[in-house]
């Protein structure tokens, strides 16, 4: 069901006074500028028929950024599909590893640098348990989810974590945890090791780049227990495929979470977790609500998704291969458009004509956007034609 309202009419209402009041980073204007075009006529897209009944449709293309809320599905399930192929036989575990608000002013000024020793940190402190014999005694598996919001769209950085309850050793051969799948790792003692491991790391940081750091600061750091929260197993690998689906492709806020947009405010639904995770409305001036929203668009080319242990890019072609020792038959991976992604998994079939329910809708042609004044939108005669058919409708 289509939302009734969207952050792409929050931009569009509220962009220009946002920009002069907090003057944000060419970077977040040129999202949000992004997020307002996405599927309307400056995209440009393509005019459809249906072979039947001759119903006329517009298509328009996607803005594809990675922060925009109507551009996630089928990217998410492509990636939930490749992801199937490297599940292993071994309960799994998730472990999320959450930055104190203290370290917040760094993390807006240096994001990069520190979302990097959070995902570094965070797959250092399992790999130490991991190679302890007396846990595990193996190499792990992570795969690795940066957010940053907190439903409130504060700054609360932390990474998700999926880690199976097992590795493998030199030998090749599999091992599972210790723990023989009631837990991971223990939690305090992770808690302990990652907070020494990002404080070493952000002091160093801070030393070459000749910045400060308050003592004060410092003390309270150093003195507070860091969240480490490890969750219970998954129940099997479908649990797994879906909780991944359901944290990879997230963004700050959905379009569903938009409840109105009225008078220079924007009111959206969240999560209070202090109060048992109800349900409740916040209401934000629109510039504001816009200011938190920018926080959260991570710098160029940062990848927010990673593979660490034997489920990264240089160890992952020997999965298989193990798969197979283990009594799995690895399945070759099957690319699949988007229009089988939308029918298959979001249960939208897009040739289907939505007048006669029968037909094929067809591509007639396509049209370029009118972006930085190249082209323009859908021919008026086309415009016409589809005006006069919502008339019929009506």
């Amino acid at each position: 069901m289509k939302p009734e309202h969207e952050l792409a009419q929050v931009v569009s209402l509220y962009k220009a006074s946002f920009i002069e009041k907090h003057r944000p980073l060419k970077q977040h204007i040129s999202v949000l500028y992004a997020i307002e075009q996405c599927r309307t006529a400056a995209m440009g897209g393509h005019v459809d028929a249906c072979d039947s009944c001759g119903h006329l449709r517009i298509s328009y293309n996607s803005c594809r950024n990675r922060h925009c809320p109507k551009c996630q599905s089928t990217n998410r399930e492509k990636w939930i599909a490749a992801q199937q192929l490297n599940l292993m036989p071994s309960t799994y575990f998730h472990v999320v590893f959450t930055l104190p608000q203290e370290i917040n002013s760094f993390c807006m000024h240096h994001p990069k640098a520190m979302y990097d020793l959070l995902f570094r940190c965070s797959k250092q402190t399992i790999e130490t348990f991991a190679g302890d014999p007396k846990h595990l005694g193996a190499q792990p598996g992570m795969v690795s989810v940066l957010h940053t919001w907190g439903q409130n769209l504060s700054l609360h950085p932390h990474i998700h974590m999926i880690v199976p309850g097992g590795g493998f050793t030199d030998t090749g051969l599999w091992k599972h945890t210790k723990s023989k799948g009631k837990y991971l790792f223990p939690v305090k003692a992770m808690s302990t090791v990652f907070k020494h491991k990002y404080m070493e790391g952000l002091l160093l940081f801070l030393k070459n780049n000749q910045l400060f750091m308050e003592k004060a600061i410092r003390k309270i750091l150093y003195n507070k227990d860091w969240v480490v929260y490890a969750k219970r197993p998954f129940a099997g690998a479908a649990q797994v495929i879906e909780y991944l689906g359901r944290y990879t492709h997230k963004i700050a806020i959905s379009n569903h979470r938009i409840k109105n947009i009225d008078a220079g405010k924007v009111i959206f639904v969240y999560k209070d977790y202090a109060d048992k995770g109800k349900q409740k409305l916040m209401t934000l001036d629109a510039e504001e609500f816009l200011r938190r929203f920018c926080m959260h668009i991570l710098p160029k080319r940062f990848r927010k998704i990673r593979h660490y242990g034997f489920l990264s890019n240089r160890l992952i072609q020997q999965l298989p291969m193990h798969q197979m020792q283990m009594g799995i038959i690895p399945v070759k991976a099957v690319k699949k458009d988007r229009k089988t992604i939308a029918k298959e998994k979001l249960h939208f079939d897009m040739e289907e004509c939505p007048c006669c329910k029968a037909g094929k809708m067809i591509t007639m042609f396509s049209f370029a956007g009118y972006l930085h004044g190249n082209a323009h939108g859908p021919p008026l005669w086309i415009m016409k034609k589809i005006n006069e058919q919502q008339k019929l409708l009506n």
